[in-house]
């Protein structure tokens, strides 16, 4: 029996045609004319000004701390149950994380807990936009405004998605993306900045070219450039943005492709869940996910350790996600001993089903029939 992955890659077959073409340009490195496609395409689809390629959305991540000149003993909130990068970018500066626990049903940042969190040393509230469903934006914007600090959108999962008819990505201060293999488009690895603010992408760039106002002397506004700013080197090849640009070409076909895989699975396992106890998504009517991934969420961590072994027994590949960060060694040592009991529940409980284009849809139905055959 032919295994099925949780997660395949997908190419769109004109990756290569247009890596050749950079090379043929004669401009590899950052900033090319690939870097400048790409980064127009995903400024269009978000709906900001600016879209600055990044290496990966841990250093778009990076980028923001830098941003927001972050100072050792500053405060950033976050939600718990998301990848270490959302922490690891403001713990670098200095700051601490504050992790808050997540909703029911979305498994976003329960925004009701935001506010209690805020401390005179809070300079950012992080949200991540779990499997591409927004967070209550509304109301968290509102309660930043109250306290005078940004909000990030960690959007790693939400290219294309939107909250009340806008692109995330384009709600917060600033946003980040991820091309990561696992993610719908994809480079490898690869990453965005997403900034509105003129003053922000001035600055964002320079911190993307190790501190160095290099980009203003390319465009002629200076005659020289030199170092100007604490930065790294966060810009990648135009050899991935050629990658990259293919893949963008393609987003609506893409974003299709997943969005039937994800369907199929809602609509067909939506007797099954209620019948074994299980939960599965239910976007709020006001958001548009992008079918970034399906999960399931089993009664409990019994249950959903002998379902990835049933799932496995047919060669179908199906995982959990996140260990809480509060729950972490290096966590416990910003957090305490705190408790956020959804975070945990849902961290024990949770199992994703394998989605992405260019799934076949025999492949699709075993899935199906494989999980409704689970009891």
């Amino acid at each position: 029996m032919t295994a099925i992955p949780f997660n395949r890659p997908y190419t769109t077959g004109r990756e290569a045609a247009l890596m050749a073409d950079a090379v043929a340009r004669g401009h590899l490195s950052g900033d090319g004319f690939y870097t400048r496609e790409a980064s127009r395409m995903l400024a269009e689809i978000c709906g900001v000004p600016f879209a600055l390629l990044t290496t990966s959305c841990t250093h778009a991540l990076e980028m923001t701390a830098l941003l927001l000149d972050l100072q050792p003993g500053d405060e950033v909130i976050m939600p718990s149950f998301t990848f270490v990068s959302t922490a690891n970018a403001f713990a670098l500066r200095g700051a601490r994380p504050v992790f808050v626990d997540i909703k029911h049903g979305t498994h976003n940042i329960d925004e009701s807990l935001i506010e209690q969190a805020i401390t005179d040393r809070t300079k950012a509230i992080v949200v991540v936009h779990y499997a591409g469903v927004a967070c209550e934006m509304d109301e968290i914007l509102a309660i930043a405004d109250r306290h005078g600090v940004p909000v990030i959108e960690d959007n790693a999962h939400g290219l294309g998605a939107t909250y009340r008819g806008r692109a995330l990505g384009s709600i917060g201060a600033m946003a980040t993306l991820s091309f990561h293999e696992t993610k719908n488009i994809q480079c490898g690895e690869g990453g965005a900045l997403l900034v509105s603010d003129p003053q922000l992408h001035e600055r964002a760039e320079v911190i993307r070219e190790k501190g160095t106002n290099r980009s203003r002397f390319f465009r002629g506004q200076v005659d020289k450039y030199t170092w100007v700013d604490i930065g790294s080197s966060y810009l990648p090849s135009d050899l991935l943005a050629a990658f990259l640009t293919a893949q963008l070409e393609a987003f609506d076909d893409i974003q299709q492709q997943r969005m039937s895989v994800w369907e199929t699975y809602a609509t067909s396992l939506a007797s099954w869940a209620s019948d074994s106890g299980f939960g599965l998504p239910s976007p709020p009517q006001h958001t548009q996910h992008p079918a970034h991934l399906f999960w399931a969420l089993a009664p409990d961590l019994e249950q959903r350790q002998r379902f990835i072994a049933h799932m496995a027994g047919a060669h179908i590949k199906t995982v959990f996600h996140y260990v809480p960060l509060h729950d972490s060694p290096i966590g416990r040592r910003f957090a305490g001993d705190i408790s956020l009991p959804v975070t945990e529940s849902v961290s024990q409980r949770l199992v994703r089903l394998p989605v992405y284009a260019g799934i076949h849809s025999d492949d699709v139905g075993k899935v199906v029939e494989r999980a409704l055959s689970f009891r």
